[in-house]
């Protein structure tokens, strides 16, 4: 018996709005031209700012075209490559970015998008690590993040805030993550001192930090400013949710086949989370089928950590591993 051809879909919407205008659709499975490879997506991470684009918020920055295809992390197998392609063969194991397209069985893509996934990384966490990865490591070189610096991150139990913690802690900065309640044992657990929002908490992070604080970034936005110069850290260092956008939107635009940085801090956060010096937690994995439900769970702003899509699903009845219910298993074991 031969074995079954992986078939060849994209996820595409072809009208602004809510999770409901996602339709996973046939498509021609894709050839490399010269320098280009194409992956079949084993995972891929669902990321915010995919579904802001997807309703319709970045019109002005990013220009939508329908039927339009989405998603920018994914970790796979190469299976076929271009001309002038060195670096990649059949068969090998990569993690890579896309401009929106990721969101399916197969993705073509430059070669210089693409890195070799490290052996002992997993797969879901290897296909949500890129937009999430980059934009944390940009964020702290921003700040300049040394042994020695007290920083506070908002919204650090995120996706991006997890891993821009675990990364300043270790630079050495004493690092304090402001969260919910809920979240104050999964920081604990990473190395990172919680403090829950809401009133007095400038008082709060005092209280962690008597010899001040050195630098804050933000993820969330509303009074992080007003926050921080209460605090006394300096304009520069200081990154706002606005950075962060920026950062997040420069790699939906990024097509530049010479351009390598993007990969580059994709690789070494691979690495790091290899070596399990980052510890990125995957609190939803759903099969490809249940794309919705899985945009569903991350527009609610409950995940800790990331949320995945698998391509592979040995059933597509699978319910999904929901973060809800990877939260109520955590939270019974703390």
């Amino acid at each position: 018996m031969s074995p079954t051809r992986t078939p060849a879909r994209s996820a595409q919407y072809s009208e602004f709005g809510g999770v409901d205008v996602l339709e996973l659709v046939d498509m021609e499975r894709p050839d490399a031209g010269p320098g280009e490879v194409v992956v079949e997506v084993l995972s891929a991470g669902v990321n915010h700012i995919e579904a802001y684009i997807r309703q319709g918020l970045f019109k002005e920055e990013l220009p939508t075209r329908f039927p339009q295809s989405q998603g920018t992390d994914f970790a796979g197998l190469v299976v076929q490559t271009g001309d002038g392609v060195t670096g990649f063969k059949r068969g090998a194991e990569v993690i890579g970015h896309a401009v929106m397209g990721s969101h399916a069985n197969f993705v073509v893509v430059p070669q210089e998008n693409l890195a070799a996934k490290p052996k002992r990384l997993g797969w879901e966490v290897a296909g949500g690590l890129f937009l999430a990865g980059i934009t944390a490591i940009q964020a702290l070189r921003a700040v300049h993040v040394s042994a020695g610096d007290t920083i506070v991150i908002s919204a650090a139990a995120g996706g991006v805030g997890s891993m821009e913690a675990q990364l300043a802690k270790l630079s050495g900065a004493m690092v304090i993550g402001t969260c919910g309640e809920r979240n104050f044992d999964y920081l604990r657990q990473v190395g990172i001192k919680p403090v829950v929002y809401g009133d007095g908490m400038a008082d709060r992070i005092r209280d962690l930090a008597p010899s001040g604080v050195s630098a804050y970034i933000d993820n969330f936005g509303d009074y992080n400013a007003e926050l921080a110069a209460e605090l006394g850290v300096a304009v520069p260092r200081f990154s706002s949710s606005e950075s962060r956008k920026a950062i997040e939107v420069n790699a939906f635009r990024n097509s530049t086949p010479d351009d390598r940085q993007l990969t580059n801090d994709l690789a070494q956060i691979a690495e790091l989370a290899a070596e399990r010096k980052v510890d990125v937690l995957v609190s939803g994995f759903y099969p490809f089928s249940r794309i919705r439900e899985a945009f569903d769970d991350l527009e609610k702003r409950h995940a800790r950590g990331k949320i995945v899509l698998g391509m592979r699903a040995v059933d597509d009845t699978f319910q999904g591993r929901s973060s809800l219910r990877a939260r109520d298993i955590q939270d019974q074991r703390a």
